[in-house]
């Protein structure tokens, strides 16, 4: 009977520390989860979980100045490569992420590791019933400024 008694008094205990210790993760943790699941989407070339991550009216602005591209124009230029299994490898480095005090929208910004070297991104989301979207992604190639003139004589190069 004693050792029955201490079973349920461990097992009481038990329930009582794990129900302190395995918390439901924060909106902020369901972000972050996010957006690694949608690189990682993107480096699977795994075209329905990436742009299923997005808003219909999502926006894409790359590196290059001419790219600003919505979801649509974005999946078309985006299908060929993912039907390959090719995507790209954005590898998270630091990511801070903020939500709006009626907690509807979010945003973040993060350094990240890519075949171009250091990135930086940065997004919107909004919430869409339980669910978070992207609606905005910016890419930017990092340059040290005390490198910039020379960028500036690379782009001007014809």
């Amino acid at each position: 009977m004693k050792t029955t008694k201490l079973f349920f008094v461990l097992l009481t205990g038990f329930l009582i520390v794990s129900g302190f210790t395995f918390q439901k993760p924060t909106e902020t943790e369901n972000i972050d989860s996010l957006i690694d699941n949608w690189h990682k989407a993107a480096a699977e070339g795994n075209y329905a979980n990436y742009f299923g991550l997005m808003a219909d009216n999502f926006i894409f602005m790359g590196t290059d100045p001419t790219e600003r591209w919505n979801k649509e124009a974005f999946g078309a230029f985006c299908k060929p490569y993912f039907d390959q299994g090719k995507g790209w490898d954005f590898r998270k480095i630091e990511r801070h992420i903020e939500i709006s005090k009626d907690g509807k929208i979010a945003w973040f910004d993060e350094k990240i590791d890519t075949w171009m070297k250091d990135c930086r991104g940065s997004g919107v989301l909004v919430k869409v019933g339980k669910d978070w979207k992207l609606v905005q992604y910016n890419l930017a190639v990092l340059i040290e400024n005390d490198k910039i003139q020379d960028f500036i004589k690379l782009r001007d190069a014809k």
